[in-house]
């Protein structure tokens, strides 16, 4: 009730007039709009560049989602099957940066990027994220449990290890990849300090970012507030709603074996 009770009074107030929005708060009557209109939603379209904000944040998102499947499931498939001088030392370094978060680096990466001239781009909110160690772990976690009989049936056939992984490997791993994509999504969808630190313009500014900049542009409405929030929210309940079978199956094998 906690988590959802919010959700909900926004999404009615949302469909108040503004000067009702916050005049019922506290009393059953705040959840029970005496008329439902869409007037809110309008005026956030109206007031800001909202389309081009919520095209960012699926751009940005679906991009390190995709490049981080990749790149993730590739790095821990090399740990779990294939052999090579280092891999248990760098598997450690891997789980080690499990612990950091992006707030321990983010002054020395502010710096970095700058220099290589990202700053307000597309880059800078995508690169530093495609990689991630918790992804990692829990790709490596699936992999590591999976029977070796097809994949030495297969090599047996002559198949080399990105044969193995893409024919094998990848068809037998849906719920983890599933899981990681949408812990992926959940956490760059709602990722406010570092566009903070590296956006100034709107061309490229995510939507955490821009609801910030919408609360502080007058005149105040809350009623505005709750409608941008609403949008905001919508696409991570729907991805969650679809891949909410998967999800379960990949965090209970992914995240409890090893």
């Amino acid at each position: 009730m906690i988590f959802i009770v919010p959700i909900i009074f926004m999404i009615i107030g949302s469909l108040k007039p503004d000067d009702l929005v916050l005049a019922e708060m506290g009393t059953v009557r705040a959840f029970i709009p005496d008329s439902i209109s869409l007037e809110n939603y309008g005026d956030v379209y109206r007031r800001v560049a909202f389309g081009r904000f919520m095209l960012n944040s699926l751009f940005i998102t679906g991009t390190i989602c995709a490049l981080g499947l990749c790149v993730n499931s590739i790095a821990a498939y090399s740990f779990a099957r294939l052999s090579w001088a280092g891999r248990n030392i760098m598997l450690l370094a891997v789980l080690a940066m499990m612990v950091l978060p992006i707030e321990s680096i983010a002054v020395p990466l502010f710096f970095l990027v700058t220099k290589w001239g990202w700053r307000d781009t597309y880059l800078v909110q995508i690169i530093p994220f495609i990689a991630n160690a918790f992804s990692i772990y829990l790709f490596y976690t699936y992999f590591i449990s999976m029977p070796r009989e097809l994949e030495d049936a297969s090599r047996i056939d002559g198949a080399g290890p990105f044969r193995i992984f893409l024919q094998i490997i990848v068809p037998n791993a849906k719920p983890v990849f599933a899981s990681v994509a949408i812990l992926t999504f959940l956490t760059q969808w709602g990722a406010y300090i570092w566009p903070l630190m590296v956006t100034s313009g709107e061309d490229v500014r995510p939507l955490p970012l821009a609801i910030a900049s919408f609360y502080t542009l007058p005149p105040l409405k809350w009623g505005d507030i709750m409608a941008f929030g609403v949008m905001m929210i919508a696409p991570i309940l729907l991805v969650f709603l679809i891949f909410q079978q998967w999800f379960v199956r990949g965090v209970a094998s992914a995240g409890v074996k090893g």
